[in-house]
């Protein structure tokens, strides 16, 4: 055996010996764009770190939900970070199945996360996730067909405002609606827009007490005043659609206005895909003068939870992929507007950013504009904008966007929609234990 053989020999133990001594952690995560983009880049994680290895398991989202719900609850085991969102975070901490992430680093600056998102995922004055990128709603709007129906868009606008601009841009004859607002049932769908529009007219899901609140009349004209703009403003057959429904109907320029994710801003402005992208215009979501605009928060966070053995290393990775750092690594080599958003204060002040992504001041002051620990006009004892963070919102939530969409559908009153809600949202708080 030569002198070199024996090199690269020893070179290859070694090599085997510190892997097999590498700690692996597993992460669980759902499919989209932006966390298959982490995975391609983590490279640069293992390189500042060779002692941690990486495993993925990637999901789709109503997977990922149902895994990882089942292994933290068992304290299974199988995951040692965990991708979750805003509505899991208190209610999972509250259960003390996550721990509170209190070792990110000297440089990590957890006072730059946007105070909105964070709100969301702390608990006790504890962040139990590390937010990867954050979302609110606002409006879009055809800058053309505001300017033809003779009227400005405020940045600020009211919901009179839209009802007024509704009724002047809905041109049947030439296929253009109004307005394009979600209908389809769903916690997630109609009802994170109902939920949020309701804060704004000073509705709230329960009083301090837990008692059901769609008996009262800041409900009743909620789903009045939706149910009548859709009617007379918005495309047929709204009760089917949801985000993808009517982000299609606004890249083919058949929506005058629509209020939804801020994160559709790039869909709706690029030009490969939407037949308006250079007509667009953004503006807070409306509200009725009462403190509250009719806007949501989330965020998709990574979270750690308390069955892993391996914290440490679970909590150098969350350091990593939601750090400062990392969105510089994206942008190195993406491009800013690839840049993950809604997360971080200092983003939004780099003007790098502001010149790749024009909807960005926007999105910063609708994400601002929302606060989770206090939701509503009225006090209540929950958290979150567009949900309700107790593990019964769920059910109750798809179950009430059932109703709201029939009565959108026509199939029901409006009172009657009202009534079934009130009686599912008390049978489900009494089998619950929050009122008698």
């Amino acid at each position: 055996m030569n002198l070199r053989t024996l090199v690269l020999g020893l070179c290859s133990a070694s090599a085997f010996a510190f892997a097999a001594h590498a700690e692996t952690i597993t992460i669980a995560t759902v499919n989209n764009g932006d966390m298959i983009r982490m995975q391609k880049l983590t490279e640069d994680f293992t390189k500042k770190n060779p002692d941690i290895q990486l495993n993925w398991v990637t999901l789709e989202e109503n997977v990922l939900r149902e895994r990882v719900t089942t292994d933290i609850a068992t304290k299974g085991g199988q995951y040692d970070v965990m991708t979750i969102g805003t509505y899991e975070v208190p209610i999972w901490a509250k259960q003390n199945w996550l721990l509170p992430l209190e070792n990110l680093g000297d440089d990590y600056d957890q006072k730059d996360i946007i105070p909105a998102i964070a709100g969301g995922l702390t608990v006790d004055g504890k962040l139990y996730a590390a937010p990867f990128y954050g979302e609110s709603s606002f409006v879009m709007y055809r800058k053309d067909l505001m300017e033809k129906a003779g009227l400005k868009m405020p940045d600020a606008p009211t919901w009179t405002f839209i009802k007024e601009a509704a009724d002047k841009m809905t041109d049947k004859a030439n296929g253009v609606n109004g307005v394009c607002l979600r209908g389809k049932a769903g916690w997630g769908e109609n009802m994170a827009f109902l939920t949020a529009m309701s804060n704004s007219f000073g509705a709230r899901w329960f009083d301090e007490q837990w008692n059901p609140q769609f008996d009262q009349p800041e409900w009743k004209n909620t789903l009045q005043f939706y149910v009548d703009l859709m009617k007379a403003d918005g495309p047929d057959g709204a009760s089917s659609n949801g985000f993808n429904e009517n982000l299609a109907l606004f890249q083919q320029g058949k929506c005058g206005m629509w209020i939804d994710a801020t994160v559709a801003a790039s869909f709706v402005s690029d030009p490969k895909n939407s037949t308006v992208a250079d007509k667009v215009g953004y503006a807070l979501a409306p509200d009725n003068g009462l403190g509250k605009r009719g806007n949501w928060l989330w965020a998709w966070s990574l979270g750690i939870p308390a069955g892993t053995q391996k914290a440490a290393a679970a909590e150098k990775f969350v350091a990593w992929a939601t750090g400062k750092g990392y969105l510089d690594l994206v942008a190195s080599k993406e491009g800013w507007a690839n840049v993950p958003p809604g997360t971080r204060s200092s983003l939004y002040a780099n003007p790098e950013y502001e010149k790749a992504a024009p909807f960005a001041k926007m999105t910063l002051d609708s994400i601002n504009s929302a606060d989770p620990t206090k939701p509503t006009v009225k006090p209540v004892p929950y958290v979150g904008v567009q949900f309700v963070a107790i593990p019964e919102f769920q059910g109750l939530g798809t179950t009430v966007g059932q109703l709201f969409s029939a009565a959108l559908a026509g199939q029901m009153s409006v009172d009657d929609a009202l009534k079934q809600a009130q009686d599912a949202a008390k049978a489900a708080m009494t089998e619950g234990g929050y009122i008698q």
